[in-house]
């Protein structure tokens, strides 16, 4: 460190970075992700001396960015990451691409090169001059607000553009660039007002009115119709309006179903829960859907991922809409604030509830056996899944990765009452859950489990290292089927047989954490039995947990694709038994 407090302060001004940093306290930041370098140590600099946000090193940029984005999806707060230049600055990209596809808050603050350095060779110059590419470019489409600051005193009116943009509907990422002779500059610290509450500043602005014509014709449509299902999606949980979904599915008394990413957004063991809604989820919820006069999407645009199967259940039904912004499917669609949208159609419905109308509620899909067993002794998914409910906190946040585990997790696991349901599909980058468990046991102090595969660990998952060094709560369980699975899955059932470069040698993951870092509780379960018992010890414990359980990589997870290819395959072997001929 250089200098004193006093010489950071001299006749009202200060350095911007000691700005930045109590202004991001006053906006209710407790945390800032990233990782070091030299375009970026002013602001660590600044975070630690400030003492007021907690500055938190990641071992990878993306997973600093996904640490944010946890961290904003617990809290409902804009998350803060930040990083150096070059490389550093790269690898963030990723990461920003899903918080934008998500429409997650993230505010980025990436340093650059000191500006007379610009075009004149600088070590990893991103200025767009001389030959160099351009930052501002790269970050731009993945980006709801993206600035170079080339003037110091424009952070001023910058940085709060930057933190409305990131959390205004819809919701993502910002990018403020920040050169390093910038960053050091001394700036005049302006007025200010009243301290905002707790939790961050009171909004500038009134939410936008809502449309009289649509919601109109979105309240006449719900008083007509008989049974309705209801489609629910993310946007339930980003506008914290849970309460007013339920009491909506009350007044109408319908079946609620949910999409892949947003399990939490109703009680999952409510007798109107109709399941999970496109291609990792349950049979009922296009049973109710093609038994229903009427579709309500409520916080989701229904992308593939949560129509698939329903496309032709979903044309011949009448669909409306309630969401920031429109559905992917025709409908009759009320934007606007989501929580307002709930609250004003509420109002237009009569108070008496409906009786809701039966249903099988969300069975579990059956599922052919694996394809073959592998040496070695393995835990079906549907076992281990009973396991990790078993042990699951009713206040825990879940965090799931991608692949077979990932589906089967969101297929079978209900979600905990009380806490997050996370499942990164904008991007569905694998590795995604190791820092956003991180972030988000971090910001909340609560049990935060991450169930992700083992072709995901080896991704990003010596982000346990981050866990043990912040002694975060996270319980990290790795399906560890040796193999990137679905891949060999599909190469299985689409390309004509499993090529071996996603079939790997037997890794044991749980001796070697537990080498790794003495201090860490680690593990590998044999069974179920194991699994739920290493799970309960964890809970127990304070900080981070690890556990390996092995599982068969041509175990045919709950997903639709695989699915229609084994019935068809089925049909087409009892059809040739028949005698009859096939075409196409």
């Amino acid at each position: 460190m250089t200098g004193t407090t006093s010489e950071l302060r001299e006749a009202g001004t200060v350095r911007l970075v000691d700005y930045l940093a109590a202004e991001l306290a006053r906006a209710g930041v407790t945390h800032v992700f990233g990782v070091g370098g030299a375009n970026i140590e002013d602001l660590y600099d600044a975070v630690h001396r400030g003492g007021a946000v907690r500055g938190v090193v990641a071992k990878h940029e993306f997973s600093a960015v996904t640490m944010a984005d946890g961290y904003a999806r617990t809290t409902r707060r804009l998350g803060v990451v930040a990083a150096t230049s070059g490389g550093g600055a790269m690898n963030l990209v990723p990461g920003l691409a899903e918080a934008h596809a998500s429409r997650v808050p993230v505010l980025a603050l990436v340093g650059q090169p000191p500006t007379g350095q610009e075009g004149q060779g600088a070590f990893q110059d991103t200025s767009g001059k001389a030959g160099s590419f351009d930052a501002l470019e790269v970050f731009a489409p993945v980006a709801r607000f993206c600035a170079r600051v080339t003037e110091p005193d424009s952070l001023t009116e910058l940085l709060p553009r930057a933190m409305a943009a990131a959390q205004a509907d819809p919701r993502g990422p910002a990018v403020l660039l920040l050169p390093k002779d910038v960053q050091r500059a001394r700036i005049q610290v302006p007025g200010r007002d009243a301290a905002p509450p707790p939790g961050g500043p009171a909004p500038t602005a009134s939410a936008p009115r809502l449309d009289a014509a649509a919601l109109t014709a979105v309240s006449d449509a719900l008083r007509r119709a008989g049974r309705v299902l209801v489609i629910a999606g993310e946007e339930v949980a980003a506008a914290n309006a849970r309460t007013e979904l339920a009491e909506l599915a009350r007044r109408l008394g319908a079946w609620v179903a949910v999409t892949p990413d947003a399990k939490d957004v109703f009680d999952n063991r409510d007798p109107r829960f109709a399941g999970v809604a496109g291609v990792m989820g349950h049979a009922n919820v296009e049973d109710c859907l093609r038994r229903a006069d009427l579709c309500l999407l409520v916080g989701t645009r229904l992308p593939h991922l949560a129509r698939g199967g329903l496309d032709r259940a979903l044309a011949a039904t009448e669909v409306v809409c309630l969401g920031s912004e429109p559905p992917f499917v025709a409908g009759t669609a009320l934007g606007g604030n989501l929580r307002d949208a709930l609250s004003a159609v509420i109002t237009r419905l009569p108070s008496h509830p409906r009786p809701c109308p039966p249903h099988t509620g969300p069975l579990p899909t059956p599922m052919p056996s694996p394809l073959s067993r592998t040496r070695g002794r393995t835990t079906p998914y549907a076992e281990a899944v009973a396991a990790v409910e078993a042990a699951l906190p009713q206040d825990a946040h879940v965090f799931v990765d991608a692949g077979n585990a990932g589906a089967s997790a969101v297929h079978l696991l209900p979600a905990p009452r009380h806490g997050r349901f996370v499942v990164a599909v904008g991007m569905g980058g694998m590795g995604y859950t190791f820092g956003a468990g991180i972030g988000a046991a971090l910001a909340t102090g609560r049990r935060t489990y991450v169930l992700a595969g083992d072709g995901a660990f080896f991704m990003h998952g010596m982000e346990v290292h981050t866990a043990v060094e912040y002694a975060a709560p996270v319980t990290f369980v790795i399906f560890n089927n040796n193999a990137h699975a679905m891949c060999a899955l599909r190469e299985e059932f689409f390309q004509g047989g499993i090529r071996s470069h996603d079939l790997f040698a037997p890794t044991d993951l749980a001796a070697g954490v537990a080498a790794a870092f003495p201090s860490l509780e680690a593990m590998g379960a044999e069974d179920a039995a194991q699994l739920r018992t290493a799970l309960l010890r964890g809970n127990a414990g304070d900080g981070p947990a690890f556990v390996a359980v092995a599982c068969d990589p041509r175990e045919i997870p709950p997903f639709l694709p695989f699915q229609s290819f084994t019935e068809a395959t089925e049909s087409k072997e009892g059809s040739d038994e028949r005698g009859v001929v096939h075409v196409g």
